[in-house]
């Protein structure tokens, strides 16, 4: 992903955005993160292609239907470990705070999970709001019943102690090709995850509810029989999404 990044000319900018986004403190983000809580996941993409920002997480898909997620990414990178080191498997979750939604990159990895029951179990009770995993998790009974919300890229029942290794905690990471830095706000619904960088947040924000209020002027106008293609013509649905530059 980063040789792309490079290929395209686009590296100075993906670290100028990572220094941008840690200006921003964590009560911040999870202030601005409560503001989103009310909005879809769909809506919040349609706000973010104004600005020309990829923010959902293709093929993250929710374990549990129907619920609901909204919190500030901390982020962890997982890369395989060496089979002859047998390393102690890494207990971060103590140090993850209330509102935070755990962000995992596991490089899309589907031979070996990364989540279960356990830490499902511990992440309800500290107050985290969701985990999102680019990889594989498991114990899917446990958190079906915890309406736990996790967003994974599969299941599978796999391990992944002594295949995994951990290789940072809080620093922009990589979940289906979008990055992911601390701090950023996460959505999660039945349509999938959508990340917002924490300096583009307020202003996507705003765009958010511009298009609500434009799509509920085209459903009010629905109900009084005016016909599909007039309201969406009266109130600009074609343009919602498009770039105002």
């Amino acid at each position: 992903m980063w040789r792309n990044w490079i290929i395209k000319g686009e590296f100075f900018k993906l670290v100028q955005q990572i220094q941008n986004d840690q200006k921003y403190s964590h009560d911040y983000a999870q202030n601005l993160a409560k503001e989103f809580a009310t909005h879809s996941t769909c809506n919040i993409s349609d706000a973010m292609d104004r600005f020309r920002i990829k923010g959902g997480l293709e093929g993250i898909l929710p374990i549990v239907d129907g619920a609901k997620m909204c919190g500030t990414a901390y982020t962890l990178r997982f890369v395989p470990a060496e089979q002859t080191q047998k390393k102690p498997w890494p207990t971060y979750i103590d140090q993850v705070q209330k509102g935070d939604v755990i962000v995992i990159d596991n490089g899309g990895r589907t031979y070996c999970t990364i989540w279960g029951g356990l830490l499902t179990k511990k992440a309800i009770e500290l107050g985290i709001v969701g985990t999102v995993i680019y990889g594989c998790c498991r114990d899917v009974d446990v958190i079906r019943a915890s309406n736990y919300p996790v967003f994974s890229k599969c299941r599978f029942v796999m391990t992944g102690k002594d295949r995994l290794e951990l290789d940072g905690r809080n620093v922009p990471v990589t979940v289906a090709d979008v990055l992911v830095s601390p701090n950023d706000i996460m959505v999660g619904d039945d349509s999938g995850v959508v990340c917002v960088p924490i300096g583009k947040a307020k202003e996507v924000l705003d765009a958010v509810r511009d298009i609500e209020s434009k799509e509920g002027g085209i459903a009010d106008a629905i109900k009084r029989g005016v016909p599909l293609t007039e309201a969406r013509k009266t109130f600009g649905y074609g343009e919602l999404q498009r770039p105002k530059d």
